[in-house]
């Protein structure tokens, strides 16, 4: 039974690091398309993709 509770924990906290490296990498993501709008805006003759 104690091997059971132990799994579970290690699983619970294996999908809590999931999610939180998921709402992470959104929230970068988010981050940084806004700097590249800004500076989109700032510069209209310089091309982001080059």
């Amino acid at each position: 039974m104690a091997f059971l509770q132990s799994f579970g924990m290690y699983l619970a906290k294996l999908v809590f690091y999931v999610i939180l490296a998921v709402c992470g990498i959104f929230a970068g993501k988010k981050l940084r398309d806004n700097k590249n709008a800004k500076t989109a805006a700032q510069n209209p003759d310089t091309k982001l993709n080059e």
